[in-house]
């Protein structure tokens, strides 16, 4: 017997899940983008959007999808999606979003899920609403559409490096190439580019009303170290509020110490922390 109604929602709450979701616009990106975009309908936006409360009175959402992202989850609320999800066979390859929710998700479905290949439990949530007072890198750009194939190397290095496995290892990597050219294409990936290599990229993951989202932040190894990230990290940031959102956010790990110190510099502030678990 659930602890608590949940249920999956359909295009009938759409107001009442953007309401919910505005609640929390940082931390809730990633499922507000897929909402705005493809509605509630689950066989449009390739996932399910599970509610938690009464009818007429939502109080959590659990995107589940290719990540599981919990919104607003409360205890209650996250034990009620962990009894219902616990009976599902594991869909998902990552469980993301803010910390005690995630946890508390994963204490509940380490056992019917597990084991996970990495939990990354401390990630500070950062965001800002101001251009940068430093340099600011001029030859960080938006990547043009016949330079996919000079980004995709350093993103597959990036992934890698960053989640542990090479996304060319499922289906050769052509979903995630195809994911790269869709940001090229819509103006949110960035690079500089030296003698025609990739040495700086970052894109705008995640791009809803409230903010814009950076992911996938990479130097290239041999220019580590020289001061190059924070001039092209403002130039993200410059453009991305001159041009898509009113504020940028990201979140990154605890222990990427100097990657924080970049954000900082940036004037990037906490507003939160998030978790990861990755399958």
């Amino acid at each position: 017997m659930l602890i608590a109604p949940v249920r999956q929602l359909g295009e009938g709450e759409r107001p009442a899940v953007e309401r919910l979701l505005d609640r929390d616009p940082f931390a809730a990106a990633q499922v507000a983008e897929r909402v705005a975009a493809h509605g509630l309908s689950w066989w449009r936006a390739d996932g399910r959007v599970l509610g938690y409360g009464a009818r007429r009175r939502l109080e959590a959402l659990c995107w589940l999808g290719g990540h599981l992202t919990p919104v607003l989850a409360g205890a209650p609320a996250v034990a009620a999606f962990a009894e219902l999800l616990a009976g599902e066979e594991r869909l998902c390859s990552s469980i993301v979003g803010r910390a005690d929710a995630v946890l508390g998700l994963w204490d509940r479905l380490g056992p019917h899920w597990g084991p996970a290949r990495d939990v990354r439990p401390n990630q500070p949530l950062l965001a800002t609403d101001a251009v940068p007072a430093g340099p600011v890198d001029p030859d960080v750009r938006r990547v043009r559409t016949n330079e996919v194939d000079r980004l995709f190397p350093a993103a597959v290095a990036m992934y890698t490096e960053e989640v542990g496995v090479s996304p060319l290892l499922e289906d050769g990597g052509r979903s995630y190439r195809r994911r790269v050219a869709e940001l090229v294409r819509t103006g949110r990936a960035y690079a500089r580019f030296v003698d025609g290599q990739v040495v700086f990229k970052a894109e705008l993951a995640v791009v809803t009303r409230r903010t814009a989202q950076i992911q996938g932040v990479w130097v290239a190894p041999e220019w580590r170290g020289q001061g190059l990230a924070t001039a092209a990290m403002a130039a993200v940031v410059r453009d991305a509020l001159a041009r898509v959102a009113p504020t940028v956010s990201l979140y990154v790990n605890d222990y990427n110490v100097p990657a924080r110190r970049v954000y900082e510099r940036c004037g990037f502030r906490p507003v939160g922390t998030f978790a990861t678990v990755l399958f």
